[in-house]
């Protein structure tokens, strides 16, 4: 009896690497570098459009040079060494700080009423389908209509004073505000709504103590997002100020625009997203610490906030 002869091994292929997932994330250090990279480039490109380039001369010089030969004209983009120039001037003639803050003032105040209107009605349209179709007509022309076309109808409503400009940004917000809630809130899965009603909660219990809650952490994701598009909007609110009053970061810009000086525009251009940014990161930090159960935070505001209610609590019931 033979043996038949074992089969000779097979080459095991190599194993390839597995490939980078798509929609990941990158380690922090490697996102800073990218990011200053990519300011870096910008900066390179603005040097390099403005730099005073060299070309041939007429009479006793070989070659001259200066603003005229640049690639970028001085008149359309000022350099970064001129911009920087005319900071001081910008920070104190121009009043830039005062200008910042009235800018965010009235941001504030607009897009807050937004939000204390908008909120409420939105969890309504979002519990009450009846509701929900009586507004839609006002939500679908607030979201579509184009924001510019506010202006002159503020204008003949609210004149022309900050009140004109909190309801410009009021009127253009709140739409956006209405629809975000009622889509956050129709997102809360209804086995919760179901578990409640099993435990027999009323229709106020189930809104207030398990939809509301439920979709709160996505309605301020939403509001923070919101709020930097009102920012935006203010932009067009400012273009009238009443007297000498400080006229915000539009008003700047445009007075800027009229005396054909390009330096106080391109810094106005880059304090408004540092503004925004950092406005940003506050918002989300307060998100984090809200809601660490969706957002991984430490939770210390609720924390704080609970201790003094007990506190208040417990010495009410002792009195």
């Amino acid at each position: 009896m033979t043996t038949a002869p074992a089969p000779s091994p097979q080459p095991v292929p190599p194993t390839a690497e597995p490939a980078k997932p798509l929609r990941g994330e990158v380690p922090a250090a490697t996102g800073l570098f990218w990011g200053v990279t990519c300011v870096a480039c910008v900066l390179a490109l603005w040097f390099v459009g403005t730099a005073d380039g060299m070309r041939p001369g007429v009479g006793p010089e070989a070659e001259m040079s200066g603003p005229e030969t640049r690639l970028i004209s001085p008149a359309t983009l000022p350099s970064p060494a001129e911009t920087l120039a005319a900071l001081q001037t910008t920070f104190g003639e121009r009043r830039l700080v005062a200008n910042t803050l009235v800018t965010l003032r009235r941001v504030c105040l607009g897009f807050g009423l937004s939000g204390l209107v908008g909120v409420p009605l939105g969890v309504l349209a979002a519990c009450f389908p009846a509701v929900r179709s009586f507004i839609a007509p006002l939500t679908i022309f607030g979201r579509n209509i184009p924001v510019a076309a506010l202006i002159p109808l503020t204008f003949f409503f609210f004149g022309i004073g900050e009140f004109q400009k909190m309801m410009f940004l009021f009127i253009a917000s709140v739409a956006f505000v209405v629809s975000d809630t009622t889509a956050a809130v129709l997102e809360v899965p209804q086995r919760y709504v179901d578990t409640a009603l099993t435990l027999g909660a009323s229709r106020l219990q189930i809104i207030l103590k398990v939809l509301v809650p439920l979709a709160a952490p996505a309605i301020f994701n939403s509001l923070r997002l919101l709020f930097g598009i009102a920012f935006g909007y203010v932009m067009l609110a400012e273009v009238v100020k009443l007297g000498g009053d400080t006229g915000g970061l539009g008003d700047l810009i445009n007075v800027s625009q009229r005396r054909g000086e390009r330096e106080p525009i391109l810094i106005v251009l880059v304090v408004i997203p540092l503004v925004a940014y950092a406005i940003d990161r506050a918002l989300w930090w307060l998100q984090c610490d809200l809601f660490p159960h969706r957002y991984g935070g430490r939770g210390l505001l609720p924390r704080f906030v609970g201790s003094l209610l007990h506190g208040a609590a417990a010495s009410t019931e002792a009195v």
